[in-house]
């Protein structure tokens, strides 16, 4: 198969669809892979390296989209790029739909196949290809939120862990998954004082377990959100509905009686936020006040760790990578039935029944 890797231009993305240990791979294999020039530097991966293990490099996207049978990416594919799309294309990256009724609408005009890194799910439920991204993400949280805490930044002042005979920062954390545990590690380990909030009792019983008490875990109701983040200094939202819009579980009330210099971080943002004052922005203006309160809702945190985040990224979309282009997206379905949910748009339709419920499309099912 031709694939194509062109670069991301998302503002503030710097990571790269594919490492060049990743090209090196699929070339071995058979595969053709054309990669758009300096696609990789954002994650220092220089041109020499990719054309090294056997890359072609192209000088721009649209040359690398018209060659390429599949193009696999890092972030959806934004309005200038609609017109690259074509059928039967198979698009291979991070969608989240259920945010993007317009790019939904063109994928199906364009009857491309859409393979969502976000909902390829396991039989266990776990979601392998958004797993290194929210660890990512959610170390990000607590680290940015312990910057813009800072007076020089906005922030009332105060440092996350305390001092001796000083109160600590108080850390609410809505969500205990992926994003909620890494971001919980973060200020745990930096001394703060840290609440998790999960509907999951199972989930609360092994976050109590793990952390042996260094952090407080809470059921996650309307009475205990509220208490919890009018209290705190720092507000994370960690909420996943996989394939769905968040459900906004802070409101804008919530977030009027919260200290007049504290923070909140929406790690949720794409999927629409679970925090109802959050609006996307962007890595070059990531941040913006509501009642006094500093809110940091970038859709793509990990891109600010480009490197660290493409070559973790890789580790774990190159499987099915390799299946795509080896068989194409009808036999790799049927050969690994975690690669179905992933299957967002197919012939014109959206595949996916929760984007389709939340975007209120026509919902056609991949028959395999």
């Amino acid at each position: 198969m031709i694939i194509g890797v062109p670069k991301e231009i998302k503002i503030g993305e710097n990571r790269v669809g594919l490492t060049d240990a990743s090209v090196q791979q699929l070339v071995l294999e058979g595969h053709t892979v054309y990669v758009e020039k300096d696609a990789g530097l954002g994650s220092r991966i220089n041109n020499e390296s990719y054309e090294k293990v056997g890359a072609k490099i192209l000088n721009s996207a649209s040359e690398v989209w018209s060659k390429s049978q599949m193009i696999v990416k890092v972030k959806e594919p934004l309005h200038s790029e609609y017109d690259l799309m074509r059928e039967d294309l198979i698009l291979y990256t991070y969608l989240h739909l259920a945010a993007e009724p317009k790019l939904t609408k063109a994928l199906c005009d364009k009857k491309v196949k859409a393979m969502a890194y976000e909902t390829i799910q396991e039989a266990d439920g776990s979601l392998p290809l958004l797993i290194p991204m929210s660890e990512v993400a959610g170390r990000m949280a607590t680290q940015v939120g312990a910057t813009y805490l800072q007076k020089d930044r906005g922030g009332m002042g105060v440092l996350l862990g305390g001092v001796t005979g000083v109160e600590r920062a108080r850390v609410t954390i809505v969500g205990g998954g992926v994003v909620g545990i890494n971001a919980a590690k973060m200020a745990v380990g930096l001394g703060a004082d840290v609440i998790i909030l999960d509907v999951n009792h199972k989930r609360l019983e092994y976050l109590d377990d793990v952390f042996q008490g260094r952090l407080h875990t809470l059921y996650s109701n309307r009475l205990n959100i509220e208490k919890a983040v009018i209290e705190s200094h720092l507000v994370i939202g960690a909420v996943l509905v996989t394939g769905r819009k968040a459900p906004r579980l802070v409101t804008k009330d919530m977030v009027s009686r919260m200290m007049k210099g504290s923070v909140i971080v929406d790690v949720a943002v794409d999927q629409g936020g679970c925090i109802e004052t959050c609006r996307p922005t962007s890595h070059t203006e990531p941040t913006y006040e509501v009642d006094g309160v500093i809110h940091y809702c970038v859709p793509n945190m990990p891109g600010a760790v480009a490197r660290t985040s493409t070559y973790a990224l890789n580790n774990a979309t190159y499987k099915y990578c390799s299946m795509l282009a080896r068989m194409g997206v009808e036999d790799a379905i049927a050969r690994d039935k975690a690669l179905y949910p992933g299957l967002n748009v197919y012939g014109g339709y959206v595949s996916y029944e929760p984007v389709a419920r939340d975007l209120e499309m026509e919902y056609r099912p991949f028959k395999i």
